[in-house]
């Protein structure tokens, strides 16, 4: 085989795999994509404010466990990490 139908056959190829998807594949993405939204929307991620609020009311009942948590939530949110679910499940309804 010479270059040229080598080169030709790798342009082939890689026009082959840049096809667009079809209306069900972007359909059936969309779905996955709202599923995900929602179940990201209702994990109520713990805020950092809402962390520093419950601990200063947990230091002024010397709630040691709760303050535990707070801090573990507040050193995720400050370091780009992410709390523990049962951490922000503490801080989240501290007040419920």
């Amino acid at each position: 085989m010479n270059q040229t139908s080598r080169r030709s056959r790798a342009e082939r190829n890689d026009r082959a795999a840049v096809r667009p998807l079809p209306p069900e594949g972007i359909a059936h993405l969309r779905k996955v994509l709202a599923e995900i939204r929602a179940f990201l929307e209702a994990q109520e991620p713990a805020s950092l404010d809402a962390a520093w609020m419950v601990l200063e009311a947990a230091n002024d009942f010397d709630d040691r466990t709760t303050i535990a948590a707070c801090r573990r939530v507040i050193d995720a949110s400050l370091n780009g990490g992410v709390a523990a679910q049962t951490d922000v499940v503490i801080v989240n309804d501290y007040f419920k």
